[in-house]
């Protein structure tokens, strides 16, 4: 890859680090699950630099307490909280309601669940594409609009970053069962699955929105350890050499701040201004998954613009957007 985009920053840099420099005074962003792991981390990176953060989750008091966190060293306004259930469209028609056009420059969609037990959540949907995914399409479609007005506002492009991770090399999007109502359900693949479809979202999202001045990018953040793994038994995390009997993690796991610098340089990066499309880790443009180290790359069905509207038009359909 000749032209690959890469930044000064590696994998272990830091959110502050690719922050610094940055004036964000005057910027708005939402953060989906931003009370906890990398998702506080990139919301007080953020403001740190000024920048007004909304934190967006299903849990208002965990949310009220990372606000109270970030204020301490925030320079812009104080981080507000609200509620926003992703496994619920009506939640999220709520949330977009309630903001009505109000400017945004920064969307960041950071929630997510990993490898749950079978579950649908109030729409039908399985749980994972369900919260992972659709949710969060729903409410960049519904929020889309005011992305625009923040372009506008801003005279220049804003951004959408869309969390994905390794595990969309586990399994592409089966377009014909999504929701697991005729196959076998795998956690693993349900959860592999439902990165793909935020990769390929980023995909459809800047193509359809760029030419408004609102570029998407996916981010793969690294292994972290963080409430993410909350449905995973230690005796399964030790058995995936993860960490060992100690509880020691394996190496080239990050901590939550150095998991949150990819997503920081999506959102501000000089080298992605206008720029979109694309599956980033380590700070830099994904090399392809033929080319790259062991749980590192993306694969092309992830990046595939066929797939991206054939995704798009699923999410329509489930959604109702």
């Amino acid at each position: 890859m000749t032209d690959r985009i890469t930044s000064a920053f590696g994998p272990f840099s830091s959110a502050r680090e690719v922050a610094a420099g940055h004036d964000l005074t005057g910027w708005t962003a939402v953060i989906t699950g931003a009370a906890t792991g990398i998702g506080i981390e990139t919301a007080r990176a953020l403001a740190e630099r000024g920048c007004e953060i909304v934190i967006a989750v299903r849990k208002p008091d965990l949310g009220a307490a990372a606000a109270e966190e970030i204020g301490q060293t925030a320079t812009g306004p104080r981080p507000r909280v609200e509620a926003l259930d992703l496994a619920s469209l009506a939640s999220v028609r709520a949330f977009a309601e309630r903001w009505g056009r109000r400017p945004l420059h920064l969307l960041i969609n950071n929630a997510g669940v990993m490898a749950c037990p079978l579950g649908y959540t109030e729409d039908a949907l399985e749980m994972q594409i369900g919260t992972n995914h659709f949710g969060h399409y729903l409410l960049s479609v519904l929020l889309a609009p005011s992305l625009m007005d923040g372009a506008q506002a801003k005279g220049g492009p804003v951004r959408l970053v869309a969390l994905s991770s390794i595990a969309h090399r586990r399994a592409g999007v089966n377009f014909d069962d999504p929701n697991y109502l005729k196959r076998p359900y795998d956690k693993w693949e349900s959860y592999g699955q439902s990165k793909t479809a935020n990769a390929l979202f980023a995909v459809g999202f800047h193509n359809r929105f760029k030419r408004h001045g609102v570029t998407a990018n996916a981010v793969m953040p690294g292994g972290i350890m963080t409430p993410l793994q909350r449905h995973l038994p230690r005796e399964e995390m030790i058995g995936m050499g993860w960490m060992d009997e100690d509880g020691n993690l394996a190496q080239g796991f990050k901590t939550p701040e150095q998991g949150a610098s990819t997503s920081v340089w999506a959102a501000l990066g000089a080298e992605l201004e206008g720029v979109g499309g694309h599956y980033l880790e380590d700070c830099a443009q994904a090399l392809p998954a033929s080319e790259a180290p062991r749980m590192r790359g993306v694969e092309p069905y992830a990046l595939d613009p066929i797939l991206a509207d054939r995704l798009w038009a699923l999410s329509q359909s489930a959604t109702g957007a």
